[in-house]
């Protein structure tokens, strides 16, 4: 079985469960999964977990993500993008860019977001979109997320306006495409949509999914394929000795000596030949010479 992190394209028209399925049977492999969703309209960069990097998940789910996509003013849908049908249509020839980049920018920062009606969050174990299928009231509860940010990136040509947008885990660009147009006095929809980044990760180091089988062909493989002992993570890594490993490796704390890291932190847990034992948290600050009590959360060894 592989363990690590990989890196796939993904192709417009297909889910990301797809993508997982596809990946499962090239590899021979069932424990496969995912960090974030991706529209079936949407293209870009998917992380995959495999292995014992399916545990790491929950923390690479929330890095930031970078998109570039396309709005469509004049018509709103009832899924918020280009897959949808037609709600209502607004003039919007009027619009100059300069408009628009200020509506846009408005939304930066921290603000209240609703999700789409189509989408796959739940209320009461029901997915959103299985309710709007059935014509069921869709809850309007919003969110706090924060984007850090939506600007043009070009001119409008008829109807659409390319964009780049940075935000955080939850944040989605269709809510964003469709709120713009009310903002505007108009109406609009989300026409096309690509993953760039999520955290440091980037596209142009993936492969497309049908190339996964010869992507462990070479040796070492492409760039896509990052082996479990070096997938980053979001916070800091610390190094123990081999009495501090063995504690860990049996789900005692350890203490150690690291003024990057404080009380509540997440940290990830390497030994001396740089191979991952652990996930774990400080739980403690102890003295003021920048000992920490590490807390061992995710044992791997």
């Amino acid at each position: 079985m592989r363990d690590g992190l990989l890196l796939v394209d993904k192709d417009a028209g297909c889910t990301s469960h797809d993508i997982v399925q596809e990946v499962r049977r090239a590899l021979r492999q069932k424990k496969v999964g995912h960090c974030g969703t991706l529209d079936p309209d949407a293209t870009g960069l998917l992380l995959l977990t495999l292995g014992r990097g399916t545990r790491l998940t929950r923390f690479l789910i929330r890095a930031p993500k970078v998109y570039e996509g396309t709005v469509r003013f004049g018509q709103a849908t009832d899924t918020y993008d280009a897959s949808g049908e037609v709600t209502r249509e607004v003039p919007f020839e009027r619009l100059s860019l300069d408009e628009i980049t200020e509506a846009m920018l408005s939304f930066e920062g921290e603000i209240e977001q609703a999700p789409p009606p189509y989408c796959a969050k739940k209320v009461g174990g029901v997915k959103y979109y299985e309710l709007a299928r059935r014509g069921e009231e869709v809850p309007e509860k919003t969110k706090t997320v924060q984007v850090y940010g939506f600007s043009p990136e070009s001119e409008l040509e008829g109807s659409d306006l390319e964009f780049k947008l940075s935000c955080a885990s939850g944040t989605y660009a269709r809510s964003l495409a469709n709120d713009l147009g009310d903002k505007l006095g108009t109406a609009s929809h989300l026409a096309r949509l690509r993953r760039l980044q999520v955290g440091s990760f980037r596209v142009d180091q993936a492969v497309g999914s049908e190339d996964v089988a010869d992507l462990f062909a070479t040796d070492p493989p492409a760039a896509a394929w990052i082996p479990f002992d070096d997938i980053p993570l979001p916070f800091e890594e610390i190094r123990t000795d081999i009495q501090q490993e063995r504690r860990i490796t049996h789900g005692q704390s350890v203490l150690v000596r690291d003024p990057r890291i404080a009380e509540g932190d997440w940290v990830k847990v390497t030994n001396a030949r740089r191979e991952f034992v652990a996930v774990g948290s400080v739980v403690e600050t102890i003295g003021q010479d920048g000992v920490r009590l590490v807390q061992p959360k995710i044992v791997f060894k």
